[in-house]
């Protein structure tokens, strides 16, 4: 028998054993134990990634320091990018500087952890009173979390990770280390970061010499830089000014006394006034970055831009179009104008940089027209051809394309200088066949065209497209003597050498575009007492029209026409582009650096000749649809297509009325 145990009663006691005694009971539960086992492991994971956080984030300089344009005479004509200085010590500046950002954007700050529940209840308040959303809660801390650390999302994450943040960054750094790193790396409007910036900027002076009133207008900036910036909007900007003092004396950082003395500060004058929005900014910028090496500040890089010399093309640009150009049909332009080795001192994209960024000089690829046929005539003298060979100037068939004159007349045998003076398609044509296709795009290639090329006949009369720039490049190779032109924006560009060029072809070639200005097509591009060498271009249906041209130190190349490729009426190249070109040279020649590179071969030029009125041109011709040949090693697939701009870079300007056709060339 078994010997069973009894209570202090006799009972014998109950069968089912007794547990331990459990706190907290709900631990026990499986899905309990998960959860804090994943809110542990968040927590750590916020640790180790908080205590990775690169606490000198703000305090570092920006990736892509300020650009500063300065043209060959040392005149600032354009910025690019954002400006921050070196960082600032709160201890070093006067207390008023501190005191008024302190004051407008959290008077807590000295007194909450990086959250300030305060603060967020009133922001909450005055929200839900107003019904949407007018007073932030954000403190400084939690700004410079969001600013150095954090994009700029608008999302419940975001503010989530923002406070854990500025809760971390109080543990970390001191209040005056905080607020030094937020006045660091603050935006203040005009591309500037940062308050030694801001205060150079705006007032010209250290950070550590700002008056009252310079300090409550800058830190009233924060909230809305763009829109606040004295610059941008100097009455919002000194009515903001008004409310910081009010906030400065309302917190005793300033008594009112001081407050109401305050005048307007005086503001300097903004580098965003600077004709920024520019082609050639746009365009030689990239070549700029890659010149230098900086970290803060602004860095200020020359180029070969004459500002006198831009403002003059873009005015000249724009008178044309708003008069002739109008009547005609025209609504775009673009100028080029470089010296003979390749320094651009001027480029003009189109009519107006506001409206449309797209470089019509260096971006948009059109058909030359006869403008081209300088390759054609260069292959052929190369070839042992001169000036006065003659040429077949009658009907000609080529396949299934027969190549018509401008004017439909024809000549028969002329010499060559006849043949490219009147612009004749025929012979540039069968000029092209004696020579061969290929001889033509060899002669653009060592001129320094790179756009793609066929080899088929309508090469000849320039039925493939190429960049303004590219092509008053080719014809700068006969101003310097030598080939190719590579047209650079930075003086003393690392550019391929130009081989120097056979100085008699030279000589022939400068010839032969003499006449065109002389007597040709080009008469309306003629400068008084100076020699003009030049080339019309007019594409079928007259969609464009250009002038190339030579006089003095200066290449200049002009095109006309629409970007939609809309036809103007009966422009070409020898009407409103060749006056455009000759109202524009008139005075630029004035400007131009002189360095006589035109002037040594004119000797050889025949005595001048009286106009031949009969000159009337050859260019508009249709051409067949060009043909690209060859594998595409040669540069001959077909080139993309780089006019057509996106539908708000179109100029919507109606069509005229009806005017009275100008003379054809």
């Amino acid at each position: 028998m078994l010997n069973m145990p009894f209570d202090e009663d006799g009972d014998t006691p109950s069968s089912t054993p007794s547990s331990p005694t459990t706190p907290f009971p709900i631990l026990r539960r499986p899905v309990v134990r998960l959860v804090l086992a994943a809110l542990a492991a968040l927590v750590l994971l916020f640790a180790w990634a908080a205590w990775r956080l690169p606490l000198d984030r703000a305090l570092e300089p920006l990736p892509d320091p300020t650009l500063v344009l300065v043209d060959r005479n040392g005149v600032d004509f354009a910025k690019r990018g954002a400006v921050k200085e070196p960082p600032v010590d709160v201890r070093t500046l006067p207390a008023h500087v501190a005191g008024a950002v302190i004051a407008i954007e959290d008077r807590r700050f000295y007194h909450h952890f990086g959250v300030d529940p305060r603060g967020v209840a009133r922001a909450l308040l005055r929200n839900y009173r107003a019904g949407g959303v007018r007073q932030g809660g954000s403190t400084i801390t939690q700004q410079l979390a969001k600013t150095a650390f954090l994009e700029p999302d608008r999302t419940f994450r975001r503010k989530i990770r923002e406070a854990l943040i500025a809760v971390y960054l109080e543990t970390r750094l001191s209040k005056d280390e905080i607020l030094s790193r937020y006045l660091s790396s603050i935006y203040f409007g005009d591309g500037v970061y940062g308050l030694r910036g801001a205060a150079h900027h705006y007032f010209g002076k250290e950070p550590e010499a700002l008056s009252i009133g310079e300090s409550a207008m800058l830190a009233g900036m924060i909230k809305a830089p763009s829109a606040l910036s004295p610059t941008h909007d100097r009455k919002a900007a000194l009515k903001r000014m008004r409310v910081v003092l009010a906030a400065m004396a309302d917190a005793g950082v300033i008594t009112k006394a001081q407050a109401d003395a305050v005048r307007d500060p005086h503001v300097l004058a903004s580098n965003e006034r600077l004709t920024g929005g520019t082609w050639f900014a746009d365009w030689v910028a990239p070549q700029a970055r890659e010149a230098f090496d900086a970290d803060y500040g602004e860095v200020r890089v020359r180029t070969t831009l004459d500002a006198r010399m831009q403002k003059l093309a873009m005015q000249t640009v724009r008178h044309w179009l708003a008069g002739e150009g109008r009547r005609v049909g025209a609504s775009q332009a673009a100028l080029v104008a470089m010296t003979p080795n390749g320094e651009v001192l001027a480029l003009v994209g189109g009519r107006d940089y506001a409206a449309s960024q797209f470089d019509r000089a260096t971006q948009a690829r059109r058909q030359p027209g006869s403008a081209f046929k300088l390759f054609t005539y260069y292959a052929a003298l190369r070839r042992g051809s001169t000036p006065d060979s003659l040429i077949d100037d009658s009907p000609l068939k080529i396949g299934k394309w027969s190549p018509e004159n401008y004017d439909g007349r024809y000549s028969g045998l002329i010499p060559l200088r006849d043949a490219f003076a009147r612009s004749s398609n025929v012979a540039a044509a069968r000029l092209a066949q004696q020579v061969g296709p290929q001889a033509v795009v060899q002669a653009a290639r060592d001129l320094g065209v790179t756009s793609p090329l066929g080899t088929d006949p309508s090469i000849a009369l320039g039925a493939y497209e190429v960049t303004l720039l590219e092509l008053t490049s080719a014809y700068a190779a006969f101003a310097h003597g030598a080939a190719p032109i590579t047209a650079h924006g930075l003086p003393g560009a690392a550019v391929a050498p130009p081989v120097p060029m056979d100085p008699n072809v030279r000589a022939m070639m400068l010839d032969m575009l003499w006449q065109v200005v002389d007597r040709g097509t080009g008469r309306a591009a003629r400068l008084a007492n100076l020699p003009t060498f030049g080339k019309t271009g007019t594409t079928q249906e007259h969609r464009d029209a250009l002038f190339v041209g030579m006089a003095g130190d200066l290449v200049v190349g002009i095109w006309v026409g629409n970007d939609d490729g809309t036809p103007m009426k009966h422009v070409t190249g020898g009407s409103l582009p060749a006056r455009i070109w000759h109202d524009f040279m008139t005075s630029a020649v004035r400007i131009a650096p002189s360095g006589g590179a035109l002037m040594r071969p004119l000797r050889a030029l025949p005595p001048v000749a009286v106009p031949d009125e009969s000159m009337v041109g050859g260019e508009g011709a249709v051409l067949p649809e060009p043909a690209y040949e060859g594998d595409g090693t040669d540069g001959s697939e077909p080139p993309p297509d780089e006019s057509a701009l996106p539908p708000e870079a179109t100029d919507e300007e109606g069509t005229p009325p009806p005017e009275p056709p100008v003379d054809a060339e």
